[in-house]
């Protein structure tokens, strides 16, 4: 077949197929044009789930009405003209593209009037006859977009459409995104001629009105508020801590410079923040905005402007996970020992049970005295920290092979309850692993290997200053190569001390907290004693980085991990306590 041009009709319905995918895509082109156009009130009527009829109405600009057939036209728009505009985009709409992707798979009817005009005009086009016909017509400053008979020349796009209730569904939920992009506009939602949803329009100081009418009062309730600035980078909004956050998706909203996006780098920033603290079983919530200066991100890059592309994409990343982990580094609410026990024999009902009591002891004894994981990392003790290195076990003790280990459930999503199959006469079958302190204690062997050829160090986004001259007279003590060593660079300004890069333990955490507790480590010995780049550090210093590392909830399928990583050092008896049953009672002797 030889090469020709496509019929402009048969071309816009292709770019139709781009960016009109259902109903909810005419609903949220239009909607944004209506933005653009500066309306502050917007009337969105919808007639059977969006295939038999989509009304946008505003109070926005208008059109002049030698401009409308023009409107119509492919590639057709005010609100770019040149590559330096594309480089900088601003508003909503960008390619001129909706109207005619519209109203080449539809009936179209596009009324306006400028506050210029004396009356009203009126364009009428239907299918892939791209001939608008117009006409004077009876209409306030504004403009109305009359969409009927969606997809009605092209049947096999139209079969695929769901019902009415589902395209409405996802018409509604196109609506509450726009409500949150913009709390300065009252935006209307009727279905057959039924208001179904309202939000009128607030002032910037009351946008937690909006949200919460739009997310429900208790989101706004629960939620953490954010707003960090970063260069000409600023993030704001509301984000759910880790146990308020809902167990779907369904919301999450995220805004680059009022666009509404669902950017993978952006979830897995926020994901990030969250860490540990959130449960398999749990989804980020959250309502956030950032603003940036336009030429640092291209809306250019999606048929349907879903997706952006940032120009320092990994800055951004780390700005947001930044901002955010502060506020949901909370450590969870540990539940009661004694329900977490009686969970482990959920389906017992005869008389033989197990003592809560003598359960809940054995995990008393294993928790922390404190609310962080390892209270006592800052004055190590000997039966706290065992030596890092893996020594011979000197006792007659047998070591055990992986198969006679078996993981049962995890308890208060940190201790594993084992079972010996093989036990020895003197210790009863059941085991608690502190899975945390085997992870702490595995992070803490790495990290002391990588200290022979120094650790990796990772630049901050945001150098950060340490403001204590106590800080700051301990950091002038230390040899600067040893800092290096440990991936930590810091910059002097005068008096001033500058912490430019510090290895990724320390990377997430709050600097001006843990770069000091760091320097303290380094030198809390004798002064002659002090260690330098070729001397090793003691363990309790990898054991405390590793403790910024550690998680907090573990899944079965982690626990198994860290087992068999036990497993690998031969000490039986290293972070265990027995699970001592008691005895049956005497008809089941």
């Amino acid at each position: 077949m030889a090469i020709q041009l496509l019929p402009i009709s048969l071309a816009n319905q292709i770019a139709a197929g781009e960016v009109i995918e259902r109903p909810s895509s005419v609903v949220k082109e239009l909607v944004e044009n209506s933005l653009d156009a500066g309306a502050t009130s917007i009337v969105v009527d919808i007639e059977q789930g969006g295939r038999r009829r989509i009304r946008i109405r505003d109070n926005g600009s208008g059109i002049a009405s030698d401009q409308l057939a023009l409107a119509l036209s492919r590639h057709a728009t005010s609100k770019i003209s040149s590559l330096a505009d594309l480089e900088a985009i601003v508003s909503m709409g960008f390619r001129g593209e909706a109207l005619a992707s519209i109203s080449s798979v539809a009936r179209l009817t596009l009324t306006s009037k400028t506050a210029e005009q004396a009356e009203a005009w009126e364009a009428w086009v239907e299918g892939r006859d791209m001939t608008a016909q117009i006409q004077p017509a009876s209409h306030p400053t504004g403009t109305t977009v009359d969409v009927q008979d969606l997809f009605f020349n092209t049947p096999a796009r139209r079969k695929f459409l769901r019902t009415d209730k589902t395209e409405f569904a996802h018409i509604d939920e196109v609506l509450r995104r726009l409500a949150l992009a913009r709390c300065d506009v009252r935006l209307s939602l009727q279905h057959n001629h039924k208001l179904v949803r309202q939000y009128p329009a607030v002032a910037s100081e009351r946008w937690a009105d909006r949200v919460a009418s739009v997310c429900g009062s208790q989101f706004v309730t629960e939620a953490a508020y954010v707003d960090e600035y970063a260069a000409s980078w600023r993030l704001w909004g509301w984000i759910s801590p880790p146990s308020s956050c809902r167990h779907q998706a369904d919301l999450q909203y995220f805004y680059v410079n009022g666009r509404m996006l669902k950017d993978r780098l952006l979830g897995h920033a926020i994901r990030q923040a969250y860490a540990d603290q959130l449960g398999e079983e749990r989804s980020p919530t959250f309502v956030l905005y950032l603003e940036l200066p336009a030429s640092e991100v291209d809306v250019n890059v999606h048929p349907a402007k879903h997706e952006v592309r940032f120009a320092q994409a990994r800055q951004i990343h780390d700005f947001i996970m930044q901002a955010l982990r502060p506020l949901l580094s909370a450590p969870p609410v540990a539940e009661q020992a004694s329900s977490a026990s009686a969970s482990l024999w959920p389906g017992a009902q005869h008389q033989y049970r197990p003592s809560l009591a003598d359960i809940s002891a054995q995990l008393q004894a294993l928790q922390p005295t404190s609310r962080t994981p390892l209270p006592a990392v800052m004055e190590p003790s000997p039966a706290f920290i065992p030596a890092l290195a893996v020594a011979p076990l000197a006792s007659a003790v047998a070591v055990d092979s992986a198969s006679d280990w078996r993981l049962l459930t995890v308890v208060q999503q940190r201790f594993a309850l084992l079972e010996r199959l093989r036990p020895p006469a003197d210790q009863p079958a059941l085991q608690l692993l502190d899975v945390q302190r085997v992870q702490q204690r595995a992070l803490a062997q790495q990290y002391a290997q990588q200290y022979e050829t120094g650790l990796a160090g990772q630049p901050l986004l945001i150098p950060v200053q340490l403001s204590s001259n106590e800080v700051v007279l301990q950091a002038r003590q230390l040899p600067p190569t040893l800092l290096a060593r440990l991936g930590v660079l810091l910059q002097w300004q005068g008096k001033q001390c500058i912490v430019k890069q510090v290895p990724s333990p320390l990377r997430q955490s709050n600097i001006n907290e843990t770069v000091p507790q760091l320097l303290q480590q380094l030198l809390q010995q004798p002064t002659e004693q002090q260690p330098t780049e070729q001397q090793q550090l003691p363990a309790s210093l990898w054991l405390w980085l590793a403790q910024l590392q550690v998680s907090t909830q573990y899944s079965a399928t982690q626990a198994e991990h860290w087992l068999q990583r036990w497993l690998t050092w031969q000490q039986p008896s290293l972070f265990v306590q027995p699970v001592p049953l008691p005895a049956p009672p005497e008809p089941l002797k």
